[in-house]
């Protein structure tokens, strides 16, 4: 009798099981809707906007020019998974639709593109460096609107904080005797943007107590295109911040102008690796760490 009973308990048990398994599922779904609705699916063609997300803990599904975002921003680095969307100015709208992003983020320079990118999904445009405002206000403004989109206003928090006690410490171990510093960045063998008010660079000297050399007007986006011969004569010492134009090396090797400004320069002059100086926060950050870390290699010597 018990023989002819175990096959019918088989029979019975699978089905259950069966139902048991599509109940847990359904009840993981619910559960998990929240979180995933909290998530939502971005796309940005500006790479400030997209180091912010990374920094938040919530990096965008696509982002335009991936590499070059690699090449000029560096960190925060973007996941392997980012989808790279082509040109910031001609973005491959129709890989961008397949995507089905719920948000796309930009800033002011690609409000061109407006009409087009709402067809596919609403459009946040996000300012930054604006005539007349404080550029550290604007940081922490934008970073709180990127939050809000993410539904994380305690990430925007926790990066604002931690950024300013970063860059509180960094200042306090420079030395008091730290020169005025002209920080500048190649176009090409004869022309350099120089950077000032209005800029990242001019908000993190600020913030370390470093005086910058350079007095003269800047753009909204905080630097002046100017010749090489410009800079002859400030009492200051040299940063370039990399990457150097290609082709650019060679002739500056040979260059009377720019080996004058290597004389003059209050000490060695500084290269920093890459930083997007129209960034946010965490480039203001890394801008910070990569300054101090050389001022303070260079004293050890």
């Amino acid at each position: 009798m018990s023989a002819l009973r175990r096959p019918l308990r088989r029979r019975v048990a699978r089905p259950f099981v069966a139902v048991l398994a599509l109940f847990f599922a359904a009840l993981a779904l619910l559960c998990a809707s929240p979180a995933m609705a909290a998530q939502p699916r971005l796309a940005t063609l500006d790479w400030t906007v997209a180091e912010t997300l990374v920094a938040l803990g919530t990096p965008p599904a696509a982002v335009a020019q991936v590499d070059a975002y690699r090449a000029w921003v560096k960190a925060p680095t973007l996941p392997d998974s980012v989808t790279d969307l082509g040109l910031r100015t001609q973005p491959n709208l129709e890989l961008l639709a397949s995507l089905a992003p719920s948000r796309i983020l930009i800033s002011p320079m690609f409000a061109n593109l407006t009409p087009r990118l709402e067809r596919i999904a609403p459009v946040d445009n996000l300012s930054l460096y604006s005539p007349g405002r404080d550029t550290w206000t604007e940081m922490r403004e934008l970073t709180r609107r990127v939050a809000d989109i993410v539904e994380r206003p305690e990430a925007a928090t926790r990066l604002i904080e931690t950024t300013e006690s970063r860059l509180a410490t960094l200042g306090e171990r420079l030395d008091e005797g730290t020169p005025p510093l002209l920080v500048v960045q190649f176009m090409d063998a004869r022309h350099v943007r120089v950077f000032g008010d209005n800029g990242l660079y001019q908000a993190v000297l600020d913030r370390l107590g470093i005086t910058n050399a350079w007095s003269g007007t800047t753009n909204a986006w905080g630097f002046a295109l100017v010749p090489i011969e410009a800079l002859i004569g400030l009492d200051a010492r040299l940063v370039v911040v990399e990457p150097y134009p290609a082709g650019v090396r060679t002739p500056l090797a040979d260059s009377g102008l720019w080996q004058r400004l290597v004389a003059e320069s209050r000490g060695a002059p500084l290269t920093l690796a890459p930083v997007w100086s129209f960034g946010a926060l965490p480039s203001a950050q890394r801008f910070a760490e990569l300054l101090v870390a050389a001022l303070e290699n260079d004293d050890a010597r």
